[in-house]
């Protein structure tokens, strides 16, 4: 398997220049090989927000490299980015971060039209998508009249829908119950496992690291600890007594 993501000495600052001026990342270097499930964890304020928006390609590092799937991100422009980010990367949030007055339907094609995709096929692979993630038969609802698991069930179909190399889910069971949570798990092993979808998971539950092939331990702006499980089972209750 190949690489599909480099980070060399990432450095992320704010307030650049000002007297505020806050170091967030401290030079983080990292590689993701494709078809890797990795989670990144660590507790609120460790950094691990800041470092999932420049794999996200949704910022751009103060200091360093950073490589997606060969592309240098820093010396792309603008317009390349967001384009490169649409087809490359497919977003899961904690919020969903569905269209209100849009059908489950059109949250789904809405990507698909960003990247010029003909309308025919659009609603085709939408409809392909969300049976993918057993909701066909809310594709004419609104996300209002959607319970919290369905709302996430829609939005992973979104984030599918230009079929992108990496999917990055930020806090992506944070607002549902453990039952539900765990049937968004069992769908993210499903695309990993079946469609061999590079999947890294942003959170702060050892839980649902553990489950994953790689963690990845942020505090303070650094890595403290880059694990491959290899099947082995973690110590939870050590691990959270460290503070991870």
């Amino acid at each position: 398997m190949g690489e599909i993501i480099r980070l060399n000495n990432i450095i992320k600052r704010f307030y650049v220049g000002q007297p505020n001026e806050l170091e967030i990342l401290h030079g983080i270097s990292l590689s993701v090989n494709e078809g890797e499930f990795t989670s990144i964890v660590g507790p609120s304020g460790s950094g691990k927000s800041t470092l999932m928006n420049l794999i996200g390609a949704l910022d751009r590092p103060t200091e360093g490299t950073y490589y997606l799937d060969g592309i240098d991100v820093e010396a792309a422009a603008d317009a390349d980015l967001s384009d490169i980010r649409n087809r490359k990367i497919g977003f899961v949030f904690q919020t969903y971060n569905l269209i209100p007055k849009t059908t489950a339907l059109s949250n789904v094609e809405l990507p698909m039209l960003y990247a010029g995709v003909s309308k025919g096929e659009r609603r085709r692979r939408a409809v392909q998508l969300l049976d993918l993630v057993e909701m066909s038969e809310r594709a004419k609802h609104l996300p209002e009249e959607l319970s919290g698991g369905q709302k996430q069930r829609v939005a992973i179909a979104r984030a599918m829908a230009n079929d992108p190399a990496i999917i990055l889910a930020d806090e992506p069971t944070g607002a549902l119950d453990t039952k539900t949570g765990r049937l968004v798990m069992d769908l993210f092993h499903k695309l990993n496992e079946e469609q061999n979808k590079t999947i890294i998971l942003i959170t702060h539950s050892p839980e649902l690291a553990s489950e994953t092939d790689r963690i990845i331990s942020i505090r303070d702006g650094n890595i403290v600890d880059d694990e491959y499980l290899n099947g082995k089972q973690i110590d939870l209750n050590q691990w959270k007594k460290e503070g991870v």
